[in-house]
C-alpha cells in the first residue's frame, strides 16, 4: 500500500497550492526501522473484526464544583496503563499504553456549563518501550523515562488543568484536573501531551474521546445512542507479530525523525474493522488522531456525505461533501444515509487505503431521523476584523542541513525556552497572520480557544525570508465551506500566509500553541502563550 507524505498529499489534492514545491520528498531523511519483520497489512483478511465502540466513562461519585459554591458535578478517575490490544483477529495482542483498558480510552461525556473532574491516575512501568531521544528539549536523559501530563483538546479549560508539558506526572502520581466546559457541544478528545515524548506515548495509545452535550444539540433531535458512532483514525506501522514499531533516524544518538507514516490504519483500534449498520441516519464523529498523516474521507463510491460540524461544534447549516480532508487533531460531525445501501456492504476510505467496511441490513429496527435544514438557533457570527485589537504575525520555520533534511521547526524562529512573547488580554480579539514558510502543511493548534478562519493567501517566500517584505502571488482564498464554523485546529499551507480570528475567553493563565504533527511538536515547534487579565497592556 502507498504511503504517501503531507507533500505527496497536498500535491495530488485540490489543498495544493501555486508555489508548492516536491524538491523535499526525495531529500527526507531515510527512516531506520528495529530489527523486526514488518507486516504487510494487505496480507490479512479484512472486515473479520467488529468495529469496538469505546466504552462511556462512569463517574466514581460527585465532588463541589470548584467555581459554583453549593453544587456538585461528576467526578472521574481514569487510570494509564499497559494493555495487550487485539488489533486484529489473525495477530497476537499489541502491546499498548492506554487510558483504562483500551484504545481508545473511554469516552468521557460531558454537559456542557456542568463540568466534571477527573483524576488522571498513572499506572505506567518504570520504562519506556518507544525510542527516546534524549537530545529533544524535555526529554533529557536526567528527567524520569516515563513521563505523562493528559490535555483535553478543544477544552476551555483553566490553565492548572490544561495539561502544561512541563507538568507531568510519573507512575504513582495522579494529576488533578478540573473542566469547566463552559463551551457549546462539540466532540474533543483527550491526550498525553508531555514535552519531548508526546509523539511516542500518543504512538503508544494514550488517546480517548470526550464529547460536550448541550440543550440545543439535544433539540435537533439528531441520531444517538448505536446510531452514534466515533471514529478514531490512527496509523501504525506493525510488526509480522503484532508489536508497534516506531522508526527511527540512521543516527542512534538522535533517533528523532521529523514525520512517521504508517501503512496499517486502525480505526477505534482495530485494523479494517467493519461495523453493522441498519439503512437509515447515522452520525458518524471521526477524529484524525494519527501522528502525522493527513486523510480525505469518502465512502467507496462517492456518496454524499452530510457535515454538520467541524472541531468546535455544529456549522450553521450540513454541507454536503463528497470527500473530506483532515490533518491531525481535526474532528468533523458527518451523517450518513445507508437507507440507499439497504442489504449491500460500503467501505469508508481514504484515497487508496481502505479504513472500514458497513454491512447495511436489509431493515431499520426504528424510525430513522431527517437531515436539519439549519443546525444553529441564531447565525455563527460574521467576520469582523474591526473587532481585532492586535494583528500578530507569526511565522512557521523549519532549519535544514546541508543536504536539506528537516533538523527541526519552530515557532516564530523562537524556540521553547525563550521568554513568552505572545501575551493576549482576557476576552480581547485578535488577528494572528500564520506565514508558513515550510514546504509542509502544518496543522496548527491553539490551546483554550476556538477562532474561525478568514483566508489564506499565497506568498513568495525567498524575499519575506530575505528582508521580512510581502509578496503576494495570487489573491486571498476564504476558508473552505467546511471550514466555515469554529475551529481550535487550522491547516496551514506552505508559502501561504493563514488568518485566524481568536477571541481569548474563558481564563487567564500560560497556554500553548503547536503544530499537530506530533513529531514536529516534540522538537520544538510548540510555544508558551500567556493571557493577561483585562486591563493589562498585552
Amino acid at each position: 500500500m502507498p504511503k504517501p507524505s503531507r507533500r505527496a498529499f497536498l500535491q495530488s489534492s485540490s489543498l495544493a497550492l501555486a508555489g508548492f514545491g516536491a524538491g523535499r520528498l526525495a531529500a527526507m531523511p531515510m527512516r531506520h526501522m528495529p530489527p523486526t519483520a514488518q507486516l504487510d497489512p494487505s496480507t490479512l483478511a479484512p472486515f473479520v473484526d467488529p468495529l469496538p465502540i469505546p466504552v462511556l466513562a462512569k463517574p466514581v461519585g460527585m465532588q463541589p464544583h470548584p467555581e459554583l459554591h453549593g453544587q456538585t458535578l461528576p467526578h472521574y478517575r481514569i487510570p494509564q496503563c499497559e494493555a495487550h490490544v487485539k488489533v486484529h483477529r489473525d495477530l497476537p495482542p499489541t502491546r499498548m499504553w492506554v487510558y483504562g483498558d483500551s484504545f481508545p480510552g473511554p469516552t468521557i461525556e460531558i454537559q456542557s456549563g456542568q463540568g466534571a473532574t477527573v483524576d488522571w491516575v498513572s499506572q505506567l512501568p518504570a520504562h519506556h518501550f518507544l525510542p527516546i531521544d534524549h537530545t529533544l528539549v524535555g526529554a533529557e536523559k536526567s528527567l524520569p523515562e516515563v513521563r505523562s501530563v493528559t490535555h483535553l483538546h478543544g477544552g476551555r479549560t483553566p490553565a492548572k488543568s490544561d495539561g502544561y508539558p512541563e507538568e507531568w506526572i510519573v507512575p504513582g502520581r495522579v494529576q488533578n484536573c478540573f473542566y469547566p466546559s463552559k463551551q457549546e457541544s462539540a466532540l474533543l478528545f483527550y491526550h498525553d501531551h508531555t514535552m519531548g515524548i508526546n509523539r511516542l506515548n500518543i504512538y503508544a495509545g494514550l488517546q480517548g474521546f470526550a464529547i460536550v452535550r448541550d440543550q440545543h444539540e439535544a433539540s435537533l433531535d439528531l441520531p444517538g445512542g448505536q446510531y452514534e458512532v466515533p471514529l478514531l483514525l490512527a496509523d501504525r506501522l506493525l510488526a509480522q507479530d503484532g508489536q508497534l514499531i516506531y522508526p527511527i533516524s540512521p543516527d542512534p544518538a538522535n533517533p528523532w525523525v521529523p514525520e512517521v507514516f504508517g501503512d496499517s490504519i486502525l480505526v477505534n483500534g482495530k485494523l479494517l474493522p467493519y461495523l453493522e449498520v441498519e439503512p437509515r441516519l447515522y452520525r458518524l464523529r471521526i477524529f484524525n488522531g494519527s501522528n502525522g498523516r493527513f486523510y480525505r474521507v469518502s465512502l467507496e463510491n462517492k456518496s454524499p456525505l452530510h457535515v454538520i460540524g467541524n472541531d468546535q461544534g455544529l456549522l450553521a447549516a450540513p454541507i454536503e461533501a463528497k470527500r473530506i480532508p483532515l490533518a491531525p487533531g481535526e474532528r468533523v460531525d458527518v451523517l450518513v444515509d445507508f437507507s440507499e445501501f439497504a442489504g449491500r456492504n460500503v467501505k469508508l476510505i481514504s484515497d487508496s487505503f481502505d479504513l472500514m467496511q458497513f454491512r447495511v441490513g436489509m431493515k431499520a429496527a426504528t424510525s430513522s431521523q431527517s437531515i436539519p435544514k439549519t443546525l444553529r438557533d441564531q447565525p455563527l457570527p460574521p467576520l469582523d476584523e474591526t473587532s481585532a485589537i492586535r494583528t500578530r504575525r507569526l511565522t512557521l520555520d523549519e532549519n535544514l542541513d546541508q543536504v536539506q533534511q528537516s533538523m527541526g521547526m519552530l515557532l516564530n524562529k523562537t524556540p521553547w525556552h525563550a521568554p513568552v512573547t505572545e501575551k493576549p488580554v482576557l476576552n480581547t480579539t485578535e488577528i494572528w497572520e500564520l506565514v508558513n514558510l515550510t514546504e509542509d502543511s502544518h496543522p496548527i493548534h491553539l490551546h483554550l480557544v476556538r477562532f474561525r478562519i478568514l483566508d489564506r493567501r499565497p506568498l513568495e517566500t525567498y524575499g519575506f525570508m530575505m528582508n521580512g517584505h510581502v509578496r503576494f502571488t495570487g489573491p486571498a482564498i476564504p476558508p473552505e465551506p467546511l471550514e466555515s464554523g469554529w475551529k481550535d485546529v487550522a491547516r496551514t499551507d506552505p508559502a501561504t500566509i493563514t488568518r485566524i480570528l481568536v477571541r481569548f475567553e474563558g481564563y487567564t493563565g500560560r497556554y500553548v500553541w503547536h503544530c499537530h504533527i506530533l513529531e514536529h511538536e516534540d522538537n520544538e515547534m510548540m510555544r508558551p502563550y500567556e493571557v493577561l487579565p483585562e486591563g493589562s497592556a498585552g
